[in-house]
């Protein structure tokens, strides 16, 4: 007798679901074999402290270590995440809100005209090995961002940015090559890190990061955990308020949830949307709209693929709505624009990849390929490999034979920078870097991706999309800018190179009893700034 679960659902993924709608009694969250709120697994103290800056915090994270912790190269979630606490800018943004704030800086950064700001330095901030930061080592920090030969992922961001200098011991210049509205929040990109350390040794300070937040890094285990502890010398305005923190690695789900059940872990992010129900009669849970999409992306070196009319057909297959409702228990929104409806700057693209095979069926004929037959690359992240099944299941109505490969980001990375894929269908989240539209858009359609990834560099409408970015930057009014970024969206949308399916809403999960301050984030991580133990 066949199992009734959905058709393309995993067994494991039908078993939980049904398990949770079962309302099955939940391992109350609090003292356990496992550790709870008053020991941990290290044997160090958990509760204590009223936000007081003592007490240990325990997380459960969902990614992977997969890169160092240099903040001019890492994109890692996890990483990335873990430097929001190590690291400051000048400027940082709320976590919560992704509104800019000054950080190192004592306010934002002063217009001294259109394309000179000034920033002064906090007095008293030191770096986590005592010495002092100074302008020299802001100006350090952005240079090797700007340097080519760096290969920054920050670059992108920073293109307006012409020479920065040091007026004096505390205060930085900036000269732009053009004038740049949103120059005060946008260098929220760079993190400032200490020049001596850096050229001693750049390796070294990639796994062993140094920086001036209010938390210093203690280790990491790849695959393990990532240990911080309080700085103590932090004078800034977001102060610690744990003595320590321990995040767990734990890319498997089942574990992630268990730890939370158990009471080992105070917080997890990227809770299984399946389980979200069952966690909420024991813990906090909230699920967050995000920018973050699941985006399908083709190599446009591969004949094929190079035919628009073969890349929309594969959109217009995807029963996008079934899939959210099916794996994702409606917790996302089928793609109508590149940003979420939510979005300040939403705007609704000219070409809508609603469910219609009939149409999908047709653009393949015309673009003259009669079996369509491709490997398709996915991530092997939870919610991603739920996903998956769906994805070839609606391909297959369709008459497309889509073969999965489903493995770790960094392998199927691999096989894309190195030309080796046909289409990749993964998830992404640029907006940890910022908010406004010009930043998400260059992440994906500007440089490194359509150069690198998808092979788009050549075609006139990567030529147009890099014109029309570089416009809106320098428009001087938001309403242009936005017009400009509305025609960008429709040509990205049209061409569909790589374009989202959809923007998830992001589950997380935590013990108010235990946790002072804490929100749940609208991007991939979890913050634990201003947080302490209850």
């Amino acid at each position: 007798m066949p199992e009734l679960r959905p058709a393309g659902v995993e067994r494991r993924t039908f078993l939980r679901y049904t398990s949770a709608l079962g309302a099955a009694a939940a391992i109350t969250a609090g003292l356990s074999a496992c550790g709870g709120p008053s020991s941990t697994a290290d044997g160090q103290e958990g509760a204590g402290g009223k936000g007081d800056g003592s007490g240990t915090i325990e997380a459960g994270l969902s990614y992977p270590l997969s890169t160092g912790f240099d903040p001019m190269i890492t994109s890692g979630a996890t990483p990335y995440a873990a430097n929001m606490h190590i690291f400051e800018g000048l400027v940082d943004l709320d976590p919560a809100t992704l509104v800019a704030r000054p950080a190192l800086a004592t306010e934002m950064p002063k217009k001294i005209n259109a394309t000179t700001y000034r920033a002064k330095l906090r007095d008293g901030a030191t770096f986590h090995d005592g010495s002092p930061v100074t302008a020299e080592d802001v100006v350090f920090s952005f240079e090797r961002i700007l340097d080519e030969k760096n290969a920054s992922l920050m670059a992108q961001f920073v293109p307006f940015i012409d020479k920065v200098t040091a007026v004096d011991a505390k205060t930085v210049e900036f000269k732009l090559k053009y004038a740049f509205a949103l120059f005060p929040s946008r260098i929220a990109v760079a993190r400032i890190v200490p020049k001596r350390i850096v050229e001693a040794d750049v390796k070294g300070f990639d796994a062993k990061p140094v920086g001036s937040g209010p938390y210093k890094f203690i280790e990491a285990t790849r695959e393990d955990k990532i240990v911080f502890e309080r700085f103590d010398k932090y004078n800034g305005p977001h102060p610690a308020k744990a003595k320590k923190m321990v995040w767990r690695l734990m890319s498997d789900q089942s574990a992630r949830v268990s730890a939370m059940e158990s009471g080992r872990v105070q917080a997890i992010e990227d809770v299984p949307y399946i389980d979200v129900q069952r966690l909420s009669s024991t813990a906090k849970t909230e699920s967050v709209q995000s920018f973050g999409l699941l985006f399908l992306m083709f190599n446009t070196a591969d004949k094929r693929f190079a035919d628009k009319r073969v890349r929309q057909a594969l959109h217009y297959a995807l029963d996008t709505e079934k899939i959210i409702k099916t794996a994702m228990v409606g917790n996302a929104t089928a793609a109508t624009g590149y940003v979420p409806t939510t979005h300040p700057d939403f705007h609704k693209a000219a070409t809508a990849y609603t469910h219609d095979v009939a149409k999908a069926k047709k653009l393949l004929a015309d673009a003259g390929v009669g079996k369509l037959k491709f490997t398709v690359l996915t991530t092997d992240t939870g919610w991603v490999k739920d996903i998956a099944p769906l994805l070839k299941e609606s391909w297959a109505a369709a008459g497309i034979d889509a073969t999965l490969n489903i493995a770790q980001s960094a392998a199927q990375y691999a096989k894309v920078d190195g030309g080796d894929f046909e289409v990749l269908v993964a998830p992404g989240d640029p907006s940890v870097f910022g908010n406004d539209v010009d930043l998400l858009m260059r992440w994906f359609y500007y440089g490194f991706w359509p150069e690198k990834r998808y092979g788009w560099s050549k075609s006139s409408e990567y030529k147009k999309v890099k014109q029309l970015l570089d416009k809106a930057a320098q428009a001087a009014d938001e309403a242009t800018r936005k017009r400009l970024w509305g025609e960008i969206t429709d040509i990205v949308a049209d061409e569909a190179a790589l374009y989202p399916i959809l923007h998830r809403k992001l589950p997380t999960a935590w013990n108010e009893k235990a946790l002072s301050g804490f929100k749940p984030l609208p991007t991939t991580g979890l913050s634990f700034v201003d947080v302490g133990r209850a």
